[in-house]
């Protein structure tokens, strides 16, 4: 639930900043003699306006409390003295303070409605030749026009940056491009949701079945879809989908997608004689991935080189005796263009690359290291002793002259490396893949790294899998467990488990243990008893650093919502020293566990020095300080100390209990996992799996013998729907029912907490 918005209404006293790619400025309002600092995407704004805003207040960590707008109506200047004083700011280009007294004193309150609707009047004044008149005219007209988009898109509590940004990408004619097609706002930069449009749409009596309408309400209805997984969608399911959903016919539905088709809005790709319907960057993003690793692989020499007096120099020089599919993955790396190196825990991934890396050095190759989150990196740094990147990180973020996000690598700025390591391949998704693709210059070696077992990436598409399965690119899977790691009953019930065996739960003497429990209450109780005294009194763990709890769901006595709430009381509680701040569904308090949510690559973080941007989905921290006063909270995460203005905590969680997708490519000393019951579609072999295999020294779980060997049984990998490993072949054909690996909105764990069109 939003806070309520406040209301405030002035004149503009001082304009401190404006950034003219965005629209963004921040200013001085007199609101009846209280100065008060306004910041949001307004445009252009000058002194002498009078403003209406609606908004709340935020504390920035430079420049301290601010009343972020989130709508504004203007209201230009109507006494004699306030327009003198607009005009005199600059508000027009070609305006001095000495023209705008001479205009002022001409046509006094008049002047600006002479100056919008009969511009040429101004060739009255003394000193305004006609071609300064026209000049001026042009000016003013640019600047009437962001004034009446963002007056007529407040009528309908569209907030201010969204008609910034409508006025950015349409310019003067935005109102009545609006008022002809209120889905345009749904459109590429402007990002308005459908069902806000929609809401336009209805206001202005447009046809349900408008072409218009029913175009943006599918490509809405393809995003949904797209959060869920799939990177496109059956022709047919979409059809049935979209006509309850938008309320339409078959014909309406045909008629508007056909269309769409010619004006490049969707895509489709046959496969196995069905058609697939994507949006355009998931169609682009799958087409240039199938396109590129053609080229890389021709980068390739045809066979594996010999390379074993190489790697007998690093078994010696380390002391170990790698096994034949290890020296298999070394020899097929440096050999070749491209190669995916797969394996469960303890089969010696780690090992290989390392030998991979150092022959690499040794042959005077730059190597480069990279994985998707935060934490892997950190992991494979510790791991390799090298500096690894997140692939954000890696490609540099930056802004176009739209103030959309792009990478700075790419085709015209590749990155600078002979060998290019990316560990846990199974996270990334589509859309990030396809921008470091761009980024690697033909030439450049890809080693990609990853268990093929562990759930798929968050964002869309199957990408590991769809590789694997195409047959295209060279792939290692390395399969002895070693020694060391048999003695690991992780390592073994792992194993045991992806290959659909019960896992072993009668040991008592080894790393992997099972409580029974039958009761979701005393479940509860005993993962509360465990994180907060069993585990650190008999380990000497951290309950918040070094123990971490997963959990198939969100929902639920056993989902992490409820548990985190438990696990609060009990490992951090309510005391007089500790600052708190409520928000919709958690109270966050001083010393709390918490989780980033959403990539935001915004905020601004320090550590050690060093200055950065960017908190990324999954990134997990601790609250230090909350600053009442400021309504600011400061978040640790590894080091890297952010500030929060209170309206962006939304993005943050209790991070006590996390569900098994948020835990990808992290580590933890130990792990204690609920499994009782819940949401049956959540209860499946590879979740289960990729929980064991995030227990680095010890995993608890607790709850029903039966659902555990159930979750073994339901070997229903995520569905996603996809074209890629087809185009990485060069061919449409399927051998399989396109149907059945679709994945419906509500089967994703992301999904079931949103609410579908």
């Amino acid at each position: 639930m939003d806070e309520k918005l406040l209301h405030i209404e002035g004149t503009v006293e001082n304009v401190i900043f404006f950034n003219e790619t965005n629209g963004y400025i921040v200013l001085d309002l007199d609101a009846g003699g209280e100065l008060i600092t306004a910041c949001g995407e307004l445009g252009k704004i000058e002194v002498g306006e009078g403003l209406i805003l609606e908004g709340k207040y935020v504390s920035h960590h430079k420049y301290g409390t601010q009343f972020r707008v989130e709508y504004c109506e203007r209201k230009l200047p109507s006494t004699v003295v306030n327009i003198e004083k607009y005009l005199a700011s600059g508000a027009v280009k070609g305006i001095g303070p000495a023209l705008a007294r001479r205009i002022v004193g001409v046509f006094g309150e008049r002047t600006l409605e002479i100056m919008e609707r009969e511009p040429f009047r101004l060739s009255e004044i003394k000193g305004i030749s006609a071609a300064k008149c026209e000049e001026i005219a042009d000016e003013a007209r640019k600047l009437f026009s962001l004034r009446n988009v963002m007056t007529f898109l407040s009528q309908f509590d569209v907030c201010s940056q969204f008609a910034m940004k409508a006025y950015r990408k349409f310019g003067d004619g935005a109102v009545d491009l609006i008022r002809d097609n209120p889905y345009l706002l749904c459109g590429e930069l402007i990002d308005l949701d459908f069902r806000r449009a929609d809401s336009i749409g209805r206001d202005m009596k447009i046809s349900l079945s408008a072409e218009n309408r029913v175009i943006a309400g599918v490509q809405h209805i393809l995003k949904v879809l797209a959060s869920a997984g799939n990177s496109c969608v059956p022709l047919k399911v979409l059809c049935d989908r979209s006509q309850p959903a938008l309320n339409i016919g078959e014909k309406d539905f045909y008629k508007a997608y056909n269309a769409a088709l010619g004006e490049n809005e969707l895509f489709q790709y046959i496969k196995g004689g069905n058609e697939f319907v994507y949006l355009p960057d998931y169609y682009r993003a799958e087409n240039f991935i199938a396109d590129r690793i053609k080229l890389l692989s021709d980068f390739t020499l045809p066979e594996d080189v010999n390379i074993d007096a190489m790697i007998d120099i690093e078994e010696e020089e380390n002391g170990i005796r790698y096994e034949t599919l290890q020296r298999q993955a070394i020899t097929s790396a440096v050999s070749r263009g491209l190669m995916i190196m797969t394996g469960g825990p303890g089969t010696g991934k780690t090992t290989t690359l390392n030998a991979i890396i150092s022959i690499f050095e040794k042959q005077g190759s730059s190597v480069l290291l990279a994985a998707p989150t935060g934490r892997a990196a950190k992991r494979m740094s510790d791991l390799t002793g090298r500096e690894a990147k997140t692939i954000h990180r890696l490609l540099e973020i930056e802004f176009d002259n739209g103030g959309r996000q792009r990478f700075k690598h790419n085709e015209n700025d590749p990155l600078s490396c002979d060998v290019l390591v990316i560990d846990e391949m199974s996270m990334v998704d589509v859309l990030l893949f396809d921008n470091l693709l761009r980024a690697v210059r033909l030439g450049c070696k890809l080693i990609m790294v990853g268990d093929s077992d562990q759930l798929p990436s968050v964002g869309a598409g199957n990408l590991l899998r769809d590789m694997i399965d195409s047959g295209v690119v060279a792939v290692i899977k390395l399969k002895e467990i070693f020694r060391q790691a048999r003695q690991s009953c992780i390592v073994t019930n792992a194993h045991r488990i992806v290959s659909g065996e019960y896992p072993d739960l009668t040991r008592k003497d080894s790393d992997f243990f099972f409580f029974s429990r039958d009761d979701f209450g005393k479940a509860s109780q005993l993962v509360v008893d465990l994180a907060k005294t069993r585990l650190p009194k008999a380990y000497k763990y951290s309950p918040i650093d070094d123990i971490q709890i997963l959990a198939p769901s969100r929902k639920g006595t056993l989902g992490t919502v409820e548990l985190n709430k438990v696990l609060q009381n009990e490992l951090n509680p309510s005391a007089p020293h500790k600052h708190e701040y409520k928000s919709y569904i958690y109270t966050f308090r001083e010393g709390d566990k918490v989780m980033q949510t959403k990539n935001n690559y915004d905020i601004e973080w320090h550590k050690d020095g060093e200055t950065g941007a960017g908190i990324f989905n999954g990134d997990i921290g601790r609250i230090i300080s909350i600053k009442r006063d400021a309504m600011t909270a400061v978040i640790d995460f590894d080091g890297r100390k952010a500030s929060y203005p209170f309206d962006m905590l939304s993005q943050i969680e209790l991070a006590y209990a996390i569900t098994v997708h948020k835990s990808q490519g992290c580590e933890f000393e130990a792990v204690i996992m609920p499994v009782l019951g819940g949401f049956e579609k959540l209860y499946y072999r590879n979740l289960l799996y990729t929980a064991v295999t995030r227990a680095k020294k010890l995993l608890i779980l607790i709850g029903s013998k039966e659902k555990i060997n159930s979750m073994v049984d339901n070997n229903r990998r995520i569905r996603r729907c996809t074209c890629l490993k087809e185009m990485l072949k060069g061919s449409g054909e399927d051998s399989g029912d396109p149907f059945a690996r679709f994945l419906t909105a509500d089967e994703s764990e992301e999904q079931i907490e949103r609410e579908d069109i």
